[in-house]
């Protein structure tokens, strides 16, 4: 049998190491609710497929790391994970980051009970998980931050979030290699402000950062004061 100690052991160094190298301090508690969230999601994954990945090493590298690695791009106080799955980016950076509030969006019912599920055992009190597609969604005030893992193509996301956005929104879209057609296809007023490489511990696949800025507030007609 294996042993399933040393396991472990591994999977928090791959973990810890893989977050520093990312910039992202992971205390222990971090550490080991993540690697519980993992524990759930296998245990989910047995009977209701939320994800294709199976693989424990893989769920490290490709969930974990992989959303961690927009946590220094987050501004703000109010996060908005759109699509989210099983709860990815936006459990991961629930866990690291308490003092944020974030909201998971997704259209899959059964994935969004998992995600209710996952933050109730973790004891994340900072996370809302919504059952809705993101632009059908209305939020009391506009996010500071939106984030898109594999969401759909630029065009796309900026109409799917446009109700999550005020003009201070910044969205973050978490892509492969995006080509010049899809940069070029925002909607009017939307632009990019920024494309950074995602340099994944262990992923071995491209990934880049596309920042959007949504369309800024409009003008206040002619004579009327501004305040």
């Amino acid at each position: 049998m294996p042993d399933t100690a040393a396991a472990a052991q591994l999977a928090l160094r791959t973990l810890t190491e893989g977050a520093a190298g990312l910039g992202v301090a992971l205390p222990p508690e971090a550490a080991g609710a993540m690697l519980r969230l993992l524990d759930e999601l296998e245990r989910w994954n047995a009977a209701y497929n939320l994800t294709a990945i199976r693989d424990r090493r893989q769920m490290l590298t490709h969930h974990l790391l992989d959303s961690l690695s927009v946590q220094r791009a987050l501004q703000g106080t109010r996060i908005a994970d759109v699509g989210t799955g099983a709860g990815f980016p936006g459990l991961p950076l629930a866990i690291v980051d308490p003092q944020r509030q974030f909201t998971l969006l997704d259209s899959n019912g059964k994935k969004i009970r998992f995600v209710t599920h996952a933050a109730r055992v973790l004891g994340l009190k900072n996370v809302d998980a919504v059952h809705v597609r993101a632009e059908r969604y209305t939020p009391a005030a506009p996010f500071d931050t939106v984030v898109a893992r594999a969401f759909a193509a630029l065009e796309t996301l900026a109409e799917s979030v446009a109700p999550l956005c005020g003009p201070r929104t910044r969205v973050l879209a978490m892509k492969g290699r995006p080509s010049g057609d899809e940069l070029s296809r925002l909607p009017p007023g939307w632009r990019i402000e920024r494309i950074e490489p995602l340099e994944v511990p262990g992923l071995g696949e491209e990934r880049q950062l596309v920042v959007l800025q949504p369309p800024s507030a409009p003008a206040p007609p002619p004579g009327q004061a501004l305040g």
